[in-house]
């Protein structure tokens, strides 16, 4: 505030003013919303990050957030966060970078975390990449980092990376990746391109994956899809569920199957940026149909499937971070089943691009701006 205007207040306006300056922090860090299952308190944690695009929970209740830009940070419980030394170079134009990182599962004793990014190629293409690193015991390096899976071909593009990595309760990894722009090329199981992959935790390939013999495609689990930023586990079945963007409408929510073909882009249920009709329509024979989608399109970002610890209306429900219309997608969900949708914190802090459960049952989220934050969400 002003010097001379300070100067010239009552000491009553005064205190009244710094009240009020007082409150809009207040208001800035925490803040509460309405939900189905009743009040919510929302509180900033850290921030702000340049565009961060996931974290991932440590034993303890540390947090790893990644930076588009390709910086991974470690969050303490407190807030106070450290830059961690050792990232690969990244591909950062458009929508590539530094995208999701996972902890491994024994994370307590091998101290391992899983990276995908976009990895640059020769004549300007790129490529998503995952990669395997041990955490230095000080949070602050990592160490004995080993690049376990390239996507093939590379693409002249800058989007439609995928790159969500899931593992699963055998400790191989599930990883989305998108089309890069190329969609016909989705339709063509010798390639990685419009795929979910299933690789072990060092790259090599699972003798029971569906095409696990084929050159070129022993990797691929799924093919036809779009654009899948969220995966997730189901915690009772151990089943994969995907979420992807459309074009214009037809966002899906998937539980991809070995081999079978989620129908991009000779299926879809939206259309084109500019109207225009995609492929066949949207059912075709041999082509799995979605298990829900969103026509307009939200723009879906990162999802958890609930555990229903501090919500127990809530567990098995699916939750999805939005871009477009900046919200939590919750979709209440019986077995395979889509039953109802409830748009939670529309509009109020931004385009979420990453949310995950805590430790203790909370909902965390990130917000993907230039002053991009890490969220949490707790009952009232």
């Amino acid at each position: 505030m002003n010097k001379s205007i300070i100067a010239s207040t009552s000491p009553m306006i005064l205190l009244l003013l710094l009240s009020v300056v007082t409150t809009l922090r207040a208001e800035n860090q925490t803040a509460t919303h309405s939900t189905s299952a009743g009040d919510v308190q929302v509180e900033q944690i850290a921030g702000p990050f340049s565009h961060p695009w996931a974290l991932a929970f440590l034993p303890g209740g540390n947090i790893l957030v990644t930076e588009r830009s390709g910086s991974l940070w470690l969050v303490n419980t407190n807030g106070s966060r450290s830059l961690v030394k050792g990232i690969p170079k990244v591909h950062s134009q458009r929508q590539g970078g530094l995208l999701d990182v996972v902890a491994a599962r024994d994370f307590s004793s091998s101290r391992e975390i899983f990276l995908s990014y976009s990895e640059s190629v020769e004549k300007n293409r790129s490529r998503t990449a995952i990669a395997v690193a041990r955490l230095g015991k000080q949070g602050d390096r990592l160490e004995n980092l080993r690049v376990i899976f390239r996507q093939a071909p590379a693409e002249s593009t800058s989007h439609h990376y995928g790159s969500r990595i899931v593992e699963a309760a055998d400790g191989n990894l599930w990883v989305t990746l998108g089309d890069r722009g190329n969609a016909n090329k989705a339709q063509n199981i010798n390639n990685h391109i419009g795929k979910v992959i299933r690789i072990a935790r060092d790259g090599t390939i699972p003798g029971d994956n569906p095409w696990s013999n084929k050159s070129g495609a022993a990797e691929n689990w799924s093919h036809g899809h779009r654009n899948p930023q969220g995966a997730a586990l189901d915690p009772q079945t151990g089943a994969l569920w995907t979420v992807e963007h459309g074009a214009k409408g037809g966002d899906e929510i998937n539980r991809p199957g070995a081999g079978l073909n989620y129908g991009w882009p000779i299926i879809s249920y939206g259309t084109h940026y500019i109207g225009l009709k995609i492929g066949e329509g949207t059912h075709k024979p041999g082509m799995q149909q979605p298990v829900h989608y969103w026509d307009p399109s939200i723009a879906p970002s990162g999802m958890m499937i609930y555990s229903g610890t501090l919500w127990p209306g809530w567990k098995g429900d699916i939750f999805v971070g939005a871009l477009k219309y900046q919200l939590i997608s919750r979709l209440e969900r019986e077995g395979d089943n889509i039953k109802g949708e409830e748009r939670i914190l529309k509009g109020a802090f931004g385009r979420i691009r990453d949310v995950r459960e805590g430790p203790n049952g909370a909902i965390w989220f990130l917000t993907d701006e230039k002053d991009g934050a890490l969220y949490r969400m707790t009952p009232e």
